[in-house]
């Protein structure tokens, strides 16, 4: 995702997430942190044609080159046009995101997820994520509780970055 990128995404934000879409300034300041030597986010978005279908992001910290300290991952948005869904786009977003948690050598990816959000849950699960807990209210101004969901790789850069993929031609863009 580049910043010519953040129009089309927030119209696709505000379609799916019209509760509690993220605002122009969220995206802005996430792309900040993901280019350069000492990027901790990797933003992709996923084309059909010259139309953004989806888009996902991902945050590291920690793991500090020679500090011993392991890389937490945190997946911050995944989303999928509509007319896009049950196509394994959202699969192919999450390995993409995957493969950066891998390149960031993160031991572990967190995730919330919305309570009432089954779809995402089940894609989730089929990547080896697991539930281990909740944030009450977390989703405002919804109040819609966050299930949130932890996959442990066991070690720094051994995530799992396998997963369905689509036979549509879609094209993911970082």
């Amino acid at each position: 995702m580049r910043w010519w990128d953040i129009d089309p995404v927030l119209e696709l934000e505000k379609d799916l997430f019209p509760e509690d879409a993220w605002s122009r300034g969220m995206f802005w300041s996430e792309l900040a942190h993901a280019r350069g030597p000492a990027a901790t986010r990797r933003y992709v978005v996923a084309m059909e044609g010259d139309r953004i279908v989806g888009y996902g992001g991902l945050a590291a910290q920690g793991g500090e080159p020679d500090s011993g300290a392991t890389a937490i991952g945190d997946i911050q948005t995944i989303a999928v046009r509509r007319d896009q869904w049950g196509t394994g786009l959202g699969g192919e977003l999450l390995t993409e995101l995957l493969r950066a948690a891998t390149a960031f050598e993160c031991a572990e990816v967190m995730l919330e997820c919305r309570v009432d959000n089954i779809r995402a849950q089940k894609l989730y699960e089929r990547f080896g994520f697991e539930p281990i807990g909740f944030r009450r209210g977390y989703y405002q101004p919804g109040n819609v509780d966050a299930l949130v969901m932890r996959l442990t790789t066991g070690q720094p850069g051994s995530g799992s970055a396998t997963g369905p993929t689509s036979e549509q031609g879609t094209e993911i863009n970082g």
